[in-house]
């Protein structure tokens, strides 16, 4: 496919597969867990990541983050900890920026000490607290941006460019921005992550993850992968491809929503702060403009401490508080109650994460309809 063809297009056409029995109009699903091996130059199998459909989501997702190679995973954990442990070991040393993911900031809390991995939080998220926190068997530097869940903004060029000048691999969590808003690679990041449960499903109706890089290190991925054995199914390759077609209309309306309501909730009496880069108050606006093709349609809010939070959350009539995000339709969450639930109150008070705080996935509805439900259950 032309490098020149726009993002639509490739979420509709890259990568897919022709019917060549019945010339449907989209990828066949293959099903099969066994593949001939005889006088074959690739011997296939569904935990190797080299079936028909997982070809498929590889080569779009790689299109996608403007990469050589990628990887479909079973969830986004599984691509974090297959990409974590491929590139350390015994011994190594990883940086991670203070404002992560719940679950991964649990990985490497719980599991890296079973591996011998050390690993330091940045005091903050500007490209001098990284270099602060770097040793000299330092491997990998992480960030998360916009991170979850207060949407901060970490510079991606200057933290690639400093990973880079000390050959340390960076790796991003692209979740929250997605593709469609952000291209880490473009910036000089060696890897992204997603969650690909989140905006590239888009309907609440699967669980993945994927991996986008170098040819390079995607190989290294690929054999820990194998080994690992985290592997996506067929079918819900299948399910992925179809989600991804629209990926790029939706974003366009999940970014339209978020930054209408983010206007609209700053001016109700009951909510004391809103996080949200595409807000000119918030500190790392200026940042976000210039990295992001657009400000997503994640943001969190705090609630007056008169309110009680789990309260106003089931008083919501059409927003559901539901676990995980970026789905079609609006859900909101509590993260002390459940994405950092792992967290002491201690480590989430250091993060900024308070009782009081709210994530909200903006769905693609009316946009009215979106600020009036969280407007009535606050009159309440």
């Amino acid at each position: 496919m032309k490098e020149s063809r726009g993002k639509h297009t490739v979420c509709i056409h890259e990568g897919e597969i022709h019917d060549e029995q019945f010339g449907g109009a989209i990828s066949p699903i293959f099903l099969a867990s066994s593949y001939p091996f005889i006088d074959q130059d690739e011997k296939r199998y569904p935990r190797y990541f080299n079936t028909p459909n997982q070809e498929v989501i590889a080569k779009k997702i790689a299109a996608l983050e403007k990469a050589e190679a990628a990887l479909p995973f079973s969830s986004g954990m599984a691509a974090i900890s297959t990409t974590l442990l491929s590139f350390l070991k015994q011994g190594d040393h990883a940086v991670f920026q203070n404002e992560i993911y719940g679950g991964s900031f649990n990985l490497i809390h719980k599991e890296f000490q079973n591996y011998g991995i050390e690993f330091t939080l940045t005091r903050g998220i500007e490209v001098q607290d990284f270099e602060e926190a770097i040793r000299p068997n330092t491997r990998v530097i992480y960030i998360e941006t916009p991170s979850n869940p207060l949407l901060s903004i970490t510079d991606i060029k200057s933290v690639a460019d400093l990973a880079r000048s000390r050959g340390i691999i960076s790796v991003i969590d692209n979740t929250f921005a997605s593709p469609v808003n952000q291209t880490p690679i473009d910036l000089g990041i060696d890897i992204s992550l997603h969650s690909a449960t989140k905006y590239l499903g888009g309907h609440s109706d699967l669980c993945a993850g994927a991996v986008a890089g170098s040819e390079e290190h995607i190989e290294k991925i690929l054999h820990k992968g194998r080994n690992l054995g985290g592997s996506l199914s067929d079918f819900t390759c299948y399910m992925l491809e179809r989600s991804i077609k629209t990926l790029g209309l939706r974003i366009e309306k999940h970014n339209e929503n978020a930054g209408y309501v983010a206007e609209q909730l700053e001016l109700q009496k009951g909510v004391t702060k809103v996080f949200y880069p595409g807000l000119e108050n918030h500190k790392n606006h200026d940042l976000a403009r210039s990295q992001m093709h657009g400000f997503g349609g994640m943001l969190s809010f705090e609630l007056h401490a008169s309110i009680d939070a789990k309260a106003y959350q089931k008083r919501l009539k059409m927003i559901k508080p539901a676990m995980s995000l970026a789905g079609v339709e609006s859900t909101v969450i509590q993260p002390s109650l459940t994405s950092h639930a792992l967290m002491t109150p201690e480590e989430r008070s250091k993060q900024g994460i308070s009782d009081q705080l709210l994530r909200l996935s903006v769905g693609i509805e009316n946009k009215e309809d979106i600020i009036e439900d969280l407007i009535q259950a606050l009159e309440v």
